[in-house]
């Protein structure tokens, strides 16, 4: 995971993406016991085309491809590790510009922040997305008013009631 998050970095570094945050399993990881993950993903800020309505990962691909990295179905594999690159919509980008910044084995990396990553995992709403919600409540700091600004803002809050209402009335 080292070396994947120093070439990701450098991505960053050559100008390929603007920013980047992980979320998914491995952010949840920060802030939880661990959970199985397969595979590291990536939420992008990609650097500006002259479309902004078209969404051109090529230059990262190339990039990718150039130091031989290979494809596995919607993965691309830096360093043995399974990476999914996801072009960030405007949730994602105020997530990004709100992640935080964490060390991992001396290497810098950003991830959704708690409250940032759940408003991301109830839109979602898979099962596993929410089993995440679920422990991320139990066992994360989560500041509560920050969250609900975030879900209000982005129209989640029926969505998140619905899956988590009496849940947290049990806690």
């Amino acid at each position: 995971m080292k070396k994947t998050l120093a070439v990701i970095n450098d991505l960053k570094k050559q100008g390929i993406i603007e920013d980047y945050a992980i979320g998914g399993g491995i952010a949840a990881i920060n802030y939880i016991e661990p959970i199985l993950t397969y595979d590291l993903d990536v939420f992008v800020i990609l650097s500006k085309t002259s479309d902004k309505h078209i969404v051109d990962l090529s230059k990262l691909f190339d990039e990718l491809r150039k130091k031989e990295y290979q494809w596995q179905k919607e993965h691309i594999i830096i360093e043995g590790v399974p990476v999914q690159f996801i072009p960030a919509d405007a949730l994602e980008i105020e997530a990004i510009h709100n992640s935080i910044e964490i060390d991992y084995e001396g290497i810098p990396a950003r991830i959704f922040s708690a409250e940032y990553l759940i408003a991301i995992l109830v839109r979602a709403g898979r099962a596993k997305d929410i089993d995440k919600v679920r422990k991320l409540l139990e066992q994360a700091a989560i500041d509560h008013k920050k969250l609900k600004a975030i879900l209000v803002q982005y129209d989640l809050v029926n969505k998140y009631q619905e899956e988590f209402q009496s849940y947290e009335k049990k806690q």
